[in-house]
This record gives C-alpha cells, structure tokens and sequence, in this order.
C-alpha cells in the first residue's frame, strides 16, 4: 500500500484519471492526499470531487482557496465569477452531499508516521508544528459549526497580513485562512505579500517564498504543498515539495509517492 500526493487538479478531470492509472495507483489500496483546489478554472469540476470523494478514507483532502470559494457560493456568500467553472457542482442532484463532505476537510493534515505535511499554500516561519495543527483547526471548527456562513462572510479580504497571538475573532481567522490557503512569499516574521504570483524572481525587498526562510520552524517536516503553478515544481527548499505544476493552465499534473518520493507527471 502506497500514499501518493497530488498537486492542484482544479477540475482537470481527465488528467486526473490519466495519473492515477499511469502512476500506477491502485484503486481501494493505495492512499491519495489532495493538496487542495480539487475544483473550478478546469471543464469537469464535478466529476473531480465526485471521484476522491467516492474514495473514502483512502483519499484525505485539505482545501485550497478554490475550494473555500466554493463553499461561499454554496452557501449564498458570494456569486459565482465569470470565470468559475463550479456551477455544474451547485446545480448537481448531489449538491448538498458534495458541499457538506467539503466542509469536513480540514486545512491541514499531518502524518508523524511519515514526519510528513500537506497544505494547499504553506506554513508561515515562525509557526512550529503544533502551532500551525492548532491554529488549523480553529478554522475548521468554524467550518463544520452553525457559524459556518458567518466565517464564510468575513473571510475574504488581506488584512491583517501579520500574526499576532492576540488576534480574535474573525480576524484571526481570515489570517490563518490566508496562510494556509492564499499564501506565496512572507517576510522572516510572516508579513503576507499577496500580491505576488510570479516565481521565485522580482520579490519585495524582505520577502521571500514562505519554506526559504532560514529560521522556519518546521524545517524537519516533508511539505507537501500546491497553489503557487508559477513555480513549476521546483521549491529549491530542503523536505519541501511544489506540487502546483499549472495542469490548468496546459501545464502538466504532478503526483508524488511518498514512500519513495519519485515524482509522476501527466501533460495536460
């Protein structure tokens, strides 16, 4: 039995199935961790979740910006963009089974067998591990709680761009949310810069990507993360993998098997 981890599908239905089978994955086996954005920009975002979802607990997904995003609309707290392609998920039969298994998954999962992390964005520098668990499930308490539309409604926006232990109330959770969700570059005490969406060239001065900081508190951690295609794979950091390698925008799907670490890929 294998656990691999795959990077932003984003409704990439076909290329998803093409790695799966080429990897190989054996289905009711192996296990897949989905580092978020499972759905929207892609034609078949449906179908996507209606894949890992029908995988039980041998798929183990976090959420990603896209699928937060969903969740709004889902929920009647933002309309629908003239370039989201979840519709088909909001009119399907099985809507409502979709929308609520979607709001059980959490922002990060840790497996201290495999001393191994999967988030969609990152972990902010000065977050130690249990920092960052913890911090986590705040959200998803907010999450799978009756205050759910509340956290929905305020989680939009880039402010407060800065931790501070005494940060409360939906603030706080808008910052969390970001970090694991919207993050790319920070600086050394996790100042968010989410304005940049480039690679690893043209930075602000003080920023860098989140996993390069040399005073990172989770630098013994394997990361496994998504969200940022500009890097095309390549993280340049120690037990940092990108998985993100822009399937959506004709790039390629990028797999990864934990066991070994070697790297499976589909054109998209």
């Amino acid at each position: 039995m294998a656990t691999y981890v795959i990077g932003d599908i984003q409704g990439c239905f076909d290329s998803f199935v093409c790695l799966l089978k080429n990897a190989p994955f054996i289905p009711g086996q192996d296990t897949l961790w989905v580092a978020g954005d499972m759905i929207n920009r892609g034609p078949k975002s449906l179908k996507t979740l209606r894949l890992i979802k029908s995988m039980g607990d041998k798929s183990i997904a976090v959420l990603g910006n896209h699928d937060l995003h969903l969740l709004a609309a889902a929920y009647g707290i933002m309309k629908p963009r003239r370039r989201d392609t979840f519709t088909e998920i909001l009119d399907a039969p099985d809507r409502d089974e979709l929308i609520e298994w979607l709001r059980q998954q959490p922002l990060v999962h840790y497996d201290p067998a495999l001393q191994s992390l999967m988030v969609h964005a990152g972990i902010p520098p000065q977050w130690e591990l249990q920092e960052a668990l913890s911090y986590a499930e705040e959200v998803h308490v907010a999450l799978t709680s009756s205050k759910i539309k509340q956290f929905l409604k305020n989680m939009y926006g880039d402010q407060p761009n800065c931790w501070d232990n005494s940060l409360k109330g939906w603030k706080r959770l808008r910052l969390i949310t970001n970090y694991f969700t919207r993050m790319r570059i920070c600086s050394a005490d996790g100042k968010l810069d989410l304005t940049h969406k480039e690679g690893l060239n043209n930075m602000p001065d003080g920023f860098k990507p989140w996993f390069a900081h040399a005073e990172r508190k989770t630098r013994d951690l394997n990361i496994m993360f998504g969200h940022w295609a500009a890097l095309q794979g390549e993280s340049d950091g120690d037990n940092v993998y990108a998985l993100d390698t822009g399937c959506v925008w004709g790039g390629q799907l990028t797999m990864l098997r934990l066991d070994d670490h070697k790297v499976f890929s589909c054109q998209c």
